[in-house]
């Protein structure tokens, strides 16, 4: 005993500082000990403390373990005196959620406070059942001093009050009657809202009524009532209450856009609005990670729309728009709301009663709202709903249209517009309101004769119409388009009076009709003209030819050498900007005479007519390598290029452009068969090296017709069980007397020849109806086929409804049909292959990306194109190297990652199969597990699994 008096006595010396206690009496109804709570922050499961002292004045120290697996390490420590003769009961309360200081960006939104209450002395406390707080009995001895350790939950205690037992139960039965009416009147007006949304049906009701539902959830949340309707588990009320908070800005957000109709005004309202409510559905999900943030965003975008809505408020009710006056006084409304809580939530405003007060006014906003509503809902009578005139029709449906009335008063020779042109074109108001000789100085030059012939035409015959466009001069000198559309007023006299009609701004239209001509004869990357403008320029100069003398052209036709290495080492937007330097360079060769022109990716045409002797022209010719081999610096990097030019002048022999362009052309491939880097001239024996081109062509023209093309199935076998998943359909050409001949030789001849798009229609619809017989045959197996796409085929606008039609004539499953489409056919125009994908796609049809990593593009884009499979190539199963599984590895986990099947093609050793089984590839194609086979045999082969897989 004498020890354990000691070692308090050495404890009281310590420097520790002993809690204060809190005297307490009887008529105490309710005391706040929030700010003499002392916190100890992280200070684990157990903790040691000094009491407040003693009726005897020793400090003591006592140890509290905690007894809470969701203990925060926090703890809580407050002392409490009885400073009477009598004992009696208190409650310590500790909400769980409070608004006043909860915070603005980063809320606190309420969660369990205290796990466990330890006293010094006396008796142990009995934990009340409540759903909004944690709730203590306790009961103090008379004369005693008690110091509470509190186990705290979060880390956060913003209120903790100490109550009478009665006095708290009255205080709790006042609000719940308080609340209970709060709730019944929010759900009366959401109920009503939305009936009314089902009598009305117009886009301004279904948002208040979503408005005012989103209150009401607010409001059963704020006031615990949803966990009296449901089971909500503990933690969840965070994010419940996020989430409410979430719904409630996106609401009113929504209300502000349907009610101010804002998409009459501008698209951009619509386009602004739609980006605000994603960003609001996105915070909506981020909620279930982290409520808080998502609140804080939710509180922000409140306020934000509180604000812009005053802005377009005032702006729309200026213009008199009377739903924008009609809205003012329920958005004060809101104003003075936000105002009340950005005082609560900051901590300025704190008291028990501003919470249900705030509740409440946000139930008094949504009737406000509501009755505002109303008007709009009943102002529709039928005094207002009255038929319009003729004239009164006319006359809305031309403001409607927005053209300008164009009034010509015969008899003063005076045009007057409504609205006025002369704003529109930048001239002083009123400046066209004039004689009609007047205008024919704000005329074009060109139409002025036009116009002036127009209007006598109309007053010497007294009939006719008016259907003229011409130029208009504004005060920046830029003329304006207009199209001019009226008819004549005849007098009872027999004269014309006044011509009457519309003046249509249509400048954008042609502006839009030129860019579309341009575009359709010029090269979009280099605006150079295209292959069919210059075709025109030869055709033009050659007829010229013919009977001049001094015109004699020449056409140069210049192909980059290896110019694919660039983009495939490079990626495409490298090669375009090499493409750009070229195109420059040789542009400032030319004299004005000369055309210059972009036939393909990396292929130039050159008409020369400033040069006519020989030596001239090989001169050009030896400038035009020089430029091209000049070194280009790029990336830090400097290249050479070489070129291989053809050239053909003119003769009359040359009937049309195209048979000079093509001799051009056999010059040029010519010059790179012996190497590249070099200008050849043509000369007639190059024709007969094309001979067995055109002969191939001419037999491929009717292969067709013959039954000469053919399709092989090779099988695509899953690894898992070495079944078979598909077949890739190979396209096969038995020539009568060459025999066989590969696709590498015949399918560039039918892309350069127009004939690759019956070939690929065919292929599709042969693999869709084999596929229909082979299932027919054996049953519904889990089967697909793959056709191969050509980028001629990929470019083609009837590809979508060709493959639709396939689908339909064949009466397959849309997934059981599968495109394949190589890498480098994709990055050759990536913007408008991602547009066909994605219409494939809605298809339901399958995409396979072929030659996966052969360039260096892919990665970069994968995401944005639909692909549901990725093909590796061969070349990485052939790779010796070590570093080959880390490689192979790394594209399958990629693939999954982005959730695409992988087959790997070219497997030739049952290892290399066994490994990538293992690093989780599904699919196999080579000719180890089947090679390209009939399609009578396709059927044998599925009939011998199905009976394997039966056994």
């Amino acid at each position: 005993m004498l020890a354990l008096i000691a070692f308090s006595l050495f404890l009281s010396s310590q420097p520790a500082l002993a809690v204060e206690p809190i005297r307490i009496t009887r008529d105490d109804a309710a005391l706040d000990l929030s700010g003499v709570i002392e916190i100890y922050r992280n200070q684990g499961s157990n903790f040691q403390v000094s009491t407040a002292p003693g009726i005897d004045g020793i400090v003591r120290r006592i140890e509290v373990e905690a007894q809470d697996e969701r203990s925060s390490g926090d703890w809580a420590v407050f002392a409490i005196a009885n400073t009477t003769d009598q004992q009696f009961d208190r409650l310590i309360v500790a909400p769980h959620f409070r608004m006043a200081g909860s915070g603005m960006f980063w809320p606190d939104l309420g969660s369990g406070r205290i796990a466990s209450i330890t006293p010094s002395e006396g008796f142990a406390l009995d934990r009340q059942a409540s759903d909004d707080a944690d709730i203590f009995l306790l009961t103090i001895n008379p004369g005693s001093i008690v110091t509470f350790v509190a186990e705290m939950q979060s880390s956060r205690l913003p209120q903790i009050y100490l109550w009478d037992p009665d006095v708290y139960k009255d205080t709790v039965n006042s609000y719940t009657l308080y609340q209970g009416i709060v709730i019944g009147i929010a759900g009366l007006l959401a109920l009503f809202l939305t009936i009314l949304f089902v009598i009305k049906g117009t886009a301004m009701f279904p948002a208040t009524a979503a408005f005012a539902w989103a209150v009401l959830t607010y409001v059963s949340i704020d006031f615990g009532f949803l966990n009296r309707v449901m089971e909500i588990s503990p933690g969840n009320e965070q994010l419940w209450r996020a989430g409410t908070e979430v719904a409630l800005a996106t609401s009113l957000l929504v209300f502000l856009f349907a009610y101010l109709n804002l998409n009459r005004w501008h698209m951009h309202f619509s386009y602004g609005v739609l980006a605000w409510v994603l960003a609001l559905a996105a915070i909506a999900g981020l909620a279930t990670f982290d409520p808080s943030i998502a609140a804080g965003t939710a509180r922000i975008s409140f306020a934000a729309t509180a604000v812009v809505g005053v802005g377009l408020i005032t702006y729309f009710a200026y213009r008199g728009y009377d739903r924008a006056i009609m809205l003012i006084p329920s958005w004060l409304m809101i104003l003075v709301w936000l105002f009340g809580c950005w005082l609560t939530v900051t901590g300025q405003l704190d008291n028990d009663i501003i919470q249900p007060a705030l509740s409440g006014g946000l139930i008094l906003i949504t009737l406000m709202i509501g009755f505002t509503v109303m008007q709009h809902a009943f102002a529709g009578g039928a005094l207002n709903q009255g038929l319009f005139s003729d004239v009164e029709r006319q006359a809305l449906a031309l403001t409607g249209s927005g053209d300008t009335v164009w009034d010509w008063d015969v008899s003063r020779d005076r045009i007057v517009t409504r609205p006025d042109v002369s704003r529109q074109l930048g001239l002083s108001e009123g400046s066209l309101h004039a004689a009609a000789r007047n205008w024919l100085p704000a005329l074009h030059p060109d139409d002025r004769d036009t116009f002036r012939t127009t209007l006598d035409m109309i007053l010497e015959h007294r009939r006719g119409r008016v259907a003229q466009t011409f130029r208009m001069r504004g005060a920046d000198g830029h003329y304006h388009w207009f199209t001019l559309r009226a008819r004549p007023v005849i007098g009872s006299d027999g004269e014309v009076v006044r011509c009457v009609g519309t003046l249509v701004d249509t400048t954008e239209q042609k502006k839009g009709e030129e860019r579309l001509l341009y575009d359709a004869v010029h090269d979009n990357l280099t605006g150079l003209p295209n292959r069919e403008l210059f075709l025109n320029r030869l055709d033009a100069v050659m007829a010229l030819a013919q009977s001049e003398q001094n015109v004699r052209p020449s056409v140069f036709v210049i192909d980059i050498d290896r110019f694919k290495q660039v983009n495939d080492g490079l990626g495409i937007s490298a090669g375009d900007t090499i493409l750009l330097t070229i195109a420059r360079r040789l542009h400032r060769l030319l004299d004005a005479r000369d055309t210059l022109s972009r036939f393909s990716g990396d292929q130039f045409a050159l008409m020369l007519l400033s040069e006519q002797e020989p030596g001239r022209i090989a001169e050009m010719a030896d400038a035009i390598r020089a430029a091209i081999s000049a070194p280009i610096s790029f990336a830090k990097r400097e290249m050479v290029l070489t070129a291989s030019i053809g050239i053909v002048s003119w003769t009359s022999q040359h009937a049309a452009a195209d048979d000079m362009v093509k001799d051009a052309e056999l010059a040029m491939q010519q010059a790179k068969r012996y190497g590249g880097d070099r200008a050849e001239p043509f000369r007639p024996a190059f024709r007969s090296a094309g001979t067995s081109r055109l002969q191939i062509e001419s037999d491929l023209r009717r292969a067709l017709e013959r039954g000469e093309i053919k399709l092989a199935y090779q099988p695509i076998v899953r690894l898992e069980d070495r079944t078979i998943a598909g077949f890739e359909a190979l396209m096969r050409w038995d020539h009568p007397r060459r025999g066989s001949v590969p696709p590498a030789e015949f399918i560039p001849i039918a892309e350069n020849c127009d004939i690759i798009n019956q070939l690929g229609l065919f292929a599709m619809q042969t693999a869709a109806e084999d596929l229909s017989a082979w299932q027919r045959a054996v049953g519904e197996v889990p089967l697909s086929v793959s056709v191969n796409l050509s980028s001629r085929q990929l470019l083609r606008r009837d590809l979508v409804n060709d493959v639709r039609s396939v689908i339909a004539r064949s009466a397959i499953n849309p997934r059981c049909f599968r495109l394949e489409l190589t890498e480098s056919l994709i990055m050759d125009n990536p913007e408008q292959s991602a547009h066909v994908l994605a219409r494939l796609r809605k298809l339901g049809i399958g995409l396979s990306l072929d030659d996966f990593g052969t360039g260096y593009s892919s990665l970069a884009y994968l995401t944005r194109f639909p692909f549901d499979t990725i093909k590796i190539d061969r070349s990485f199963l052939d790779d010796a190297s070590p570093k080959r599984a880390v490689l192979l590895r790394s594209i399958v986990s990629m693939a999954h990652g982005l959730g695409l099947a992988v087959v790997a093609e070219g497997i030739s050793e049952e290892a290399d199969a066994e490994e990538l089984r293992e690093m989780g590839c599904e699919f196999v194609q080579s000719y180890m597990f089947g090679p390209p086979v009939d399609r009578s045999v396709v059927i044998d082969l599925l009939k011998e699994q199905s009976r394997a897989v039966q056994a």
